[in-house]
């Protein structure tokens, strides 16, 4: 595991998807049990064996499996390609809001609370047993049309009724980068739904309610599909801070 403190860096730094006739709408599909990202790096030694399991749970239909790149190890010797300061600042965001301040990869938070070392799959099957036992307490349906993507949000229990932020994340499905220096030298490191971009389209304030968003949203370059996360949101010092994630649902990039 790596902490950037251990490293001269002080870095503290981030359905039951019901579908309609009309339109162009997703492929309906049970409600995900829960939302996990990948806080990871090109530059960190410990991270490919993380970045191997994340690949391996994106193939369960019951979880949506995410990447996000931090940049603070690129001064090892290697620009990580995939890496965006948004995703570290996304990881610091979570710490502060946890008041752990816990941030090292592989890291990887579950539905927006939890967080584990990344490798330890006996490890990450118990944490979503604990933080997410029900299932998500709002359902998101995805319909496509006219140019625009509508995101059909409905409370399934009293835990939705948060303000939230309505997010949509387009993704790469799979990615392959050979890594030629650093301390992944000579390997060539694979990763599942690498978030490519995080666009806020709408609020919630916890009605059942539709948010039109452009489809324009869910593109960016090299992305194949995109994820759309409902996530509460709590006031800090520093902002608004990402609270527990309450729905999501996986789409598919269209031309």
């Amino acid at each position: 595991m790596m902490v950037p403190g251990k490293r001269l860096l002080a870095v503290t730094i981030a359905a039951l998807s019901f579908g309609v006739a009309a339109g162009h709408a997703q492929t309906p599909g049970k409600q995900p049990r829960a939302l996990l990202e990948l806080f990871t790096s090109q530059g960190c030694s410990s991270c490919p064996p993380a970045d191997a399991l994340v690949v391996e749970l994106a193939k369960d239909p019951d979880l949506i499996a995410l990447t996000l790149p931090v940049t603070y190890w690129d001064y090892l010797g290697w620009k990580d390609t995939l890496g965006k300061d948004s995703f570290a600042k996304r990881q610091k965001f979570y710490a502060k809001a946890r008041g752990d301040g816990q941030v090292y990869t592989p890291q990887l938070v579950v539905n927006g609370a939890g967080h584990l070392v990344g490798s330890d799959k006996s490890e990450v099957e118990k944490t979503i047993r604990h933080v997410a036992p029900g299932g998500f307490p709002v359902r998101v349906g995805l319909r496509e049309e006219n140019g625009n993507l509508e995101i059909r949000l409905a409370p399934a229990g009293e835990a939705a009724q948060h303000p939230a932020g309505v997010w949509v994340l387009p993704t790469t499905h799979l990615a392959s980068v050979p890594v030629t220096r650093g301390e992944n030298q000579g390997k060539t490191l694979s990763y599942a739904n690498v978030v490519r971009g995080m666009v806020r389209v709408g609020d919630w304030d916890g009605k059942e309610t539709t948010i039109t968003a452009p489809l324009s949203a869910t593109r960016a370059p090299e992305a194949d599909g995109y994820v759309v996360v409902v996530q509460a949101e709590q006031p800090g010092k520093y902002g608004m801070m990402p609270g527990p994630i309450l729905g999501a649902a996986r789409g598919r990039a269209t031309p």
